[in-house]
């Protein structure tokens, strides 16, 4: 069933706090922009947007069922709970709301992680999800000047921003975020 983008809206807003929505009204307004700047599809990257925090307020062992019942990779149980609602998210925006587009789903699926090559959707949902106006972390600045002239560098600075706070706290980094950035900074010659 594929339901209306205000359907969709209403839907995902019901499932979130009110600062939650803020932050995903926040990452619609900047994908936008960055599909716009860049080439995308700014209808799609919205879209992304829309669905990409869809379950992030689900239980711990709701996400962890679908995980599992999905047979989505295992090394996801192994790291912080924090990702499970990025691919969880993908599932239920394709199985709830009818969501068939695939690079869709995969900007849901990868917008926490990221992966080795990166679609244009892909970089565009992660990076706004990182630089929306809501975002106050140091180096928030720095990433949203990037983004002012590439995609890459500024995603190559969030995705150092989140492995420099998991080592700080002394925490696993999910491998495929140093892929992720292995790969775009490849990408970029070096």
């Amino acid at each position: 069933m594929n339901r209306s983008r205000e359907a969709i809206i209403e839907a995902v807003r019901s499932q979130m706090p009110a600062k939650r929505w803020d932050h995903t009204l926040g990452v619609m307004t900047t994908s936008v922009k960055l599909a716009e700047q860049y080439g995308g599809d700014p209808v799609r990257a919205e879209l992304a947007a829309i669905l990409h925090d869809v379950a992030k307020y689900w239980p711990i062992d709701r996400l962890e069922r679908v995980v599992r019942e999905q047979h989505m990779p295992a090394i996801l149980l192994e790291h912080d709970k924090q990702l499970w609602h990025a691919p969880v998210g993908a599932f239920v925006a394709e199985n709830d709301f009818g969501i068939t587009d695939p690079e869709v789903l995969d900007a849901i699926r990868y917008h926490t992680s990221g992966r080795e090559q990166m679609t244009l959707m892909d970089k565009i949902v992660c990076l706004a999800d990182y630089m929306e106006p809501g975002r106050d972390f140091p180096g928030v600045n720095n990433i949203r000047e990037l983004a002012k002239h590439s995609l890459e560098e500024a995603l190559i600075a969030g995705f150092d921003s989140t492995i420099e706070l998991l080592v700080s706290k002394k925490k696993r980094i999910y491998p495929l975020t140093i892929l992720a950035r292995n790969d775009l900074i490849q990408h970029l010659g070096g």
